[in-house]
């Protein structure tokens, strides 16, 4: 499978980003794409740096005028397209939730992010509640997509869960960045833990990885003036080898070939399914064992 992951830096312009993706998206379906991966919330600027109720306003219902201008630049381009959205479910009710679309510009599948931050510049609570669909990956033309979003990524409960659902990749879109106040190292410190626990999870489930973050600066507000978003959008390979990996400041649209049968030569090797001790993990259940 040919999988597109397109890093783009975001504008305050709504059309000019989606003008911007589209036409991104169609360079990718050209290169022979069958699969594009969009990254988190990629339409506006990540507005969780601040709590703000007038960015609700922001918001779309699925289906709605914005996912069917995604929908058919899936059919048009016949590619598998995942894009990212807030969605207003109800009136009060928000979640951060990727769509899948099909081939033929239905959608496949969505899925709610099940993990929120609550963290300076990162104030996800403020707008998302807690996803309800749990970790179910997305049937489409091109193999079970096993879709989670950003902050899901630091927690293996998720990985391996949505691995026994039957997923052929774990998906990640992201947006992440460094804060003006943190020196150099640390910078590195936290893009390093970033990718190396996604492939830890590639590692521990015998699985490609997809992750795609956004890149660029995006203003904020006091005390937090602005996140510089790393990009580094990375694919790994189901023993967590980089297949291919982007710059951590330059727009650019990876393409690169995912084959799925590696997953069953990984695990005749590395048996961690077979191995794992399932009688003896009733602890993982509790916050925490005293």
């Amino acid at each position: 499978m040919k999988t597109a992951i397109i890093q783009l830096a975001i504008s305050d312009d709504l059309e000019k980003n989606r003008a911007k993706i589209k036409s991104n998206i169609e360079q990718c379906a050209k290169a022979g794409a069958d699969l594009v991966v969009l990254s988190e919330l990629h339409d506006t600027p990540y507005f969780c740096q601040t709590e703000d109720a007038e960015n609700f306003t922001l918001a779309i219902e699925i289906p709605s005028v914005a996912t069917d201008y995604y929908a058919a630049i899936a059919r048009e381009n016949g590619v598998v397209l995942l894009a990212s959205f807030f969605e207003k479910r109800a009136a009060g009710l928000y979640h951060n939730t990727a769509v899948v679309f099909d081939t033929d510009g239905s959608i496949a599948g969505k899925y709610r992010k099940m993990h929120i931050p609550d963290d300076p510049a990162y104030y996800e609570k403020f707008y998302f509640t807690p996803g309800d669909f749990g970790f179910t990956p997305i049937k489409t033309s091109v193999g079970n997509l096993g879709v989670m979003i950003c902050f899901d990524q630091w927690f293996p409960e998720a990985a391996r869960l949505m691995t026994l659902a039957g997923a052929d990749i774990l998906i990640y879109p992201t947006a992440i960045g460094w804060e003006i106040g943190d020196t150099p190292a640390e910078q590195q410190r936290q893009r390093e833990a970033w990718i190396t626990v996604q492939r830890g999870h590639a590692v521990a489930n015998g699985l490609p990885v997809i992750a795609c973050n956004r890149v660029g600066w995006e203003s904020g507000a006091e005390p937090f003036v602005g996140i510089d978003f790393w990009g580094s959008s990375f694919a790994a390979g189901a023993q967590g080898e980089i297949l291919a990996q982007a710059a951590d400041r330059e727009e650019e649209n990876l393409l690169v070939d995912i084959d799925f049968s590696r997953t069953e030569e990984v695990r005749q090797i590395w048996t961690f399914l077979r191995d794992r001790r399932i009688d003896a993990y009733e602890g993982i259940l509790k916050r925490f064992i005293d």
